[in-house]
């Protein structure tokens, strides 16, 4: 008598029903139409732009200078300097956001979860547009590096304290009632059994909201700081090559993110945090 192994359900198996041969066959030829519609329309964009000029060697050639690229690197070191310090300040604010929520002090909880809903609630370029015209009419002078990375810093910061407050429900309870009932203090708890726990459950939304960090970066045309966007835009105004300078910076800003989720997903798999894909 032979006997099966079976796997446990994850839950992709419990929510949906394995495809029949009927319904495979249906898919697959779902995804070759899509597949021959994309590369028509491709076909017809690329078309389209060989039609106006836009193909043109002057467009591109401007791109094979190392001058090109390396006024586009001293942008994506701005970019990169910016996201890096926004980040790192959305993390502190954002855990001491979550602290003061579930703090269990009425008056400061109150505080907390108003200010975490306004941040998660403005947009980040209205901070922005805040701190560049508002601010300095108070008599405060800031450099244009701080003039986009306090707003960005503020946007994402409620937006990780939402981060953070998950990962503390996602502890279970027992271990708070256990750690309580041999004398910890709640404050203890929080710093020895539930933070530690939290923080390693969302380090994978911690890194993955980078993403949302280094988007919130090409708005810095506002304040004139120059990061890789606003580097691009001087190239096009230079060369007047619209289509392949925001191209290349498109691709850019592709590889960035794309290597940010990666990591995301290498530290989730080397926490042992699994990720539903």
């Amino acid at each position: 008598m032979s006997m099966r192994t079976q796997t446990a359900p994850n839950v992709r198996t419990a929510l949906y029903e394995a495809p029949g041969p009927r319904a495979r066959r249906r898919i697959a030829i779902g995804t070759a139409a899509s597949a021959v519609l994309l590369a028509l329309l491709a076909a017809l964009v690329v078309r389209q732009f060989y039609v106006t000029g836009q193909l043109a060697p002057r467009y591109w050639s401007f791109l094979l200078e190392w001058p090109t690229w390396r006024f586009l690197l001293q942008g994506f070191v701005g970019t990169v300097e910016v996201a890096l310090t926004a980040g790192a300040i959305a993390l502190v604010l954002g855990l001491a956001l979550m602290l003061g929520r579930t703090s269990g002090i009425a008056p400061l909880a109150a505080l907390c979860r108003v200010v975490t809903d306004f941040f998660r609630g403005v947009p980040s370029l209205l901070l922005i547009y805040f701190f560049f015209l508002v601010v300095p009419q108070y008599g405060i002078q800031m450099p244009s590096f701080w003039m986009l990375t306090l707003p960005v810093a503020l946007a994402a910061s409620g937006v990780l304290a939402e981060v953070f407050r998950a990962g503390v429900n996602a502890v279970p309870k027992g271990q708070v009632e256990a750690a309580l009932s041999i004398g910890l203090s709640p404050a203890k708890t929080m710093r020895k059994i539930v933070l530690p726990q939290a923080v390693r459950y969302v380090i994978p939304s911690l890194i993955a909201q980078l993403v949302v960090v280094v988007k919130d970066t090409t708005v810095a045309y506002v304040v004139s700081y120059p990061d890789l966007m606003q580097n691009a835009r001087v190239l096009i105004t230079n060369y007047d090559a619209l289509l392949s300078m925001y191209l290349v910076v498109a691709v850019i800003y592709v590889l960035i993110n794309f290597a940010i989720n990666k990591a995301s997903v290498y530290v989730a798999r080397r926490t042992g945090v699994k990720i539903i894909r």
